[in-house]
């Protein structure tokens, strides 16, 4: 930050790191712990309160500065955590029952909405994204993605049992991938004269992937296995 800063700035910067770095701590906490236990609950439920302050402090931060891109990333990657957090009541979605809240369509189509912005930006004006071109356009089409699939799912009765836990996996992690980012980026970048694109999308590169084999490894677990007569 720059000196000439008000000191307000400064604070919010300092909750931001804070929350941050409390979220790259817990999130390993929240995944080794036995899922559905009191710790797993506990530490999850951490993350996902550090995590809406990473955004908060993010967002504050990017009206000030102005710094779009990292105001539309913000809201991207948290509503991947809170997408998580949020289906965990959505169970009985798959027996028809209507469990989506207004919040929910809320959430869903500012994400959406910023993910398209992101995605646009970066496509046509990447220097209104901090130059960050292909960055925006991966993180966009993933925050399109995401949402898209959320109001599908808020529409159409899911058809799986346990989609909820893929979702709440898939979201967890994803937001978790937002945090190496960051870490990535702040930690790794200085050291290499900045932050090139690559080391902006290097984390979900790598997570990404990890998301699909452990979502197939569950989907493989929870399919009621057929008798041989």
């Amino acid at each position: 930050m720059q000196g000439h800063d008000p000191m307000w700035v400064n604070v919010i910067l300092g909750l931001h790191i804070t929350a941050g770095s409390g979220a790259f701590v817990l999130a390993p906490l929240a995944l080794v712990t036995a899922k559905g236990g009191k710790a797993h609950r506990l530490w999850g439920k951490i993350y996902f309160w550090s995590m809406a302050g990473v955004a908060v402090t993010a967002l504050t931060m990017a009206a000030y500065r102005p710094l779009l891109f990292l105001g539309l990333v913000a809201i991207f990657s948290f509503y991947t955590a809170f997408t998580a957090y949020r289906v965990l009541g959505q169970k009985a979605a798959y027996k028809g029952e209507k469990t989506t809240k207004a919040l929910d369509w809320f959430a869903a189509v500012v994400c959406f909405a910023a993910s398209a912005l992101l995605a646009l930006f970066g496509a046509v004006r990447p220097e209104w994204v901090q130059g960050l071109g292909i960055p925006a356009m991966v993180f966009g089409g993933i925050g399109m993605w995401i949402a898209a699939s959320a109001m599908w799912r808020f529409t159409h009765p899911p058809k799986e049992k346990m989609f909820w836990w893929y979702a709440h996996l898939q979201g967890m992690i994803g937001s978790y991938i937002a945090a190496w980012t960051a870490f990535c980026v702040v930690t790794i970048g200085p050291r290499l004269g900045g932050s090139p694109w690559w080391l902006w999308v290097l984390p979900t590169a790598v997570g990404v992937p990890a998301i699909i084999m452990t979502t197939a490894y569950y989907r493989q677990k929870f399919t009621p296995r057929r008798v041989v007569a």
